[in-house]
Formats: C-alpha cells, structure tokens, sequence
C-alpha cells in the first residue's frame, strides 16, 4: 500500500485507535464479515473508493448496505474509510483487514506486553506447524474443500489457543483473499508486533545505567505513557544529551528539552 493509500490507512489508524481498542474480538468479527462483502464485490469496491464521487455519496453507500446489520462503532470504521482516498479499489479491503487484526491485537492487549507475546507466539507456532507439513497445507489451500471445515482444520491445528488466534487463524484459512494463509498470518503478527512496540522503550544512552537509574526511569516512563514498558537499553558513548528514548513513534531526546530535563532529574532521584 502506499500513495495515497498509505496517508489514508495512517489517518484512519489515528482516528480509529480508541475504537478498535475498545472493540476488541466483537468489533474484528463484525469488520472480517464487512470486509468478505467488499471482497465479493467489484461494483461495491468502485463505490466506496471512486474519486469521482462525494464523500457524502460514498459514505452513505456504508450506511444503505450496513447500517442496520452492524454495531455503531463497526459502522463508523467503514464510513470513516469510505470518506478516505485509496489509490486502489483493493486498498479499502486491505485496510479493513488491518483494521480489523489491530482490533484483535487490542483484545490480547488488554493483558499488556504478555497478551500480545502470548498472541504472536500463538501465531507463529501455528504458521510452523501448517509448514512442517505438506498435507496440512494442501488441505488448507484446497479449493474444493468448504471454507468452514478449513477453519475447522484451522482451529485443531492451534490447540488450546486464546480467542485472539482461533479468530484470526479462521480468518486466514477461510478467507485468504488470494495469499496463503502462512503468509497472511505473518502480516497479522506484523500487526500484532506494532501493538508490542508501544510497550518497549528503547533507551540510549550515553554511559550505562545503574539497577537504581533504570528501576527510576521506568517508574518515570510510566507515569509519563500511562503503563509499565518493558526498557530495551542500548549504550552510545557519543549519544548527544546523556538519554534518548523511544516508545512507538513517541520519542524523548534532546529536541523536547522539558520531558528530557524531567527524566533526566527523576532519573537523579
């Protein structure tokens, strides 16, 4: 995705952001089913992404279809994107989809840093188990067979898994939208990764740092983010200012002189 695909999936991941998080599993669902409509779709596909047309001919195209077949917040992630420009028709279901997994990744979030490590191992096992063997893929990949008893497959495959992965690995299996499933599987852990990174925070430094500094600067990160972040800390000598830390796309360095100076002074006790 990019162009103006990609400004569209990153306004729509801002805006969306308390949705999805609250949503979890129920709103997932509810996106996965929307987005296997538009897939089915060309005609719908034109009409929800075609410059020609006014936002407000668009978005009430998601309200004639879904407004009374999905819950409000579902409703507002498809009318958001519809009112957004995709450079092509297929991008409004790519970021549906992605949408839809950070939902899923913000369920198993609700167990912090550990839910989503659960989740991704979860994942990862799944996807070596299908490669380790030919008959599983076959049998995933077989057109013939019903997209349910796939899912089914899918589902013993992953054991005792968490809701997060057996949502997922189904949507994977039944609904590949013209990938193989292992490979589809490693984009929602690709997401689910994203969700990780706001719970570690990378911290350079100039010189190392005590068990004291570090025990008060991950109280000071936590009062700053709102949550205990796991400290990845890296030493370098020529690093301008003592301290830079970075959390997602948030970062403390010597640009934002106050919230360094605030560390830096809470670090010293």
């Amino acid at each position: 995705m990019a162009g103006a695909s990609s400004d569209s999936l990153a306004t729509a991941r801002q805006e969306l952001d308390p949705v999805l998080v609250s949503g979890g599993t129920q709103l997932a669902s509810e996106l996965f089913t929307a987005l296997a409509a538009v897939d089915s779709s060309a005609p719908l596909r034109r009409a929800l992404t075609d410059p020609s047309w006014s936002v407000e001919r668009r978005t009430g195209v998601v309200g004639s279809l879904f407004g009374s077949k999905v819950s409000e917040d579902a409703l507002r992630v498809l009318t958001t994107l519809a009112g957004l420009k995709w450079s092509r028709t297929r991008d409004f279901g790519d970021a549906l989809e992605q949408l839809a997994t950070t939902s899923v990744a913000a369920s198993a979030e609700r167990d912090g840093l550990d839910g989503l490590s659960r989740l991704s191992d979860e994942l990862l096992s799944f996807n070596r188990a299908v490669q380790e063997s030919h008959e599983l893929q076959r049998a995933l990949t077989d057109p013939q067979a019903p997209a349910s008893a796939k899912g089914n497959l899918a589902e013993r495959i992953l054991g005792n898994g968490s809701a997060e992965a057996k949502l997922l690995v189904r949507q994977a299996v039944e609904a590949p939208r013209g990938h193989k499933p292992v490979d589809l599987i490693r984009g929602f852990v690709d997401t689910v990764a994203e969700r990780q990174r706001l719970w570690i925070a990378e911290v350079t430094v100039a010189r190392a740092l005590a068990p004291a500094q570090q025990e008060r600067l991950a109280a000071a990160l936590k009062r700053l983010f709102g949550r205990d972040l796991k400290l990845d800390v890296a030493v370098d000598p020529e690093l301008v200012g003592g301290i830079r830390v970075q959390v997602g796309d948030d970062v403390v360095d010597s640009s934002l002189q106050s919230r360094l100076h605030d560390l830096q002074r809470k670090m010293a006790g």
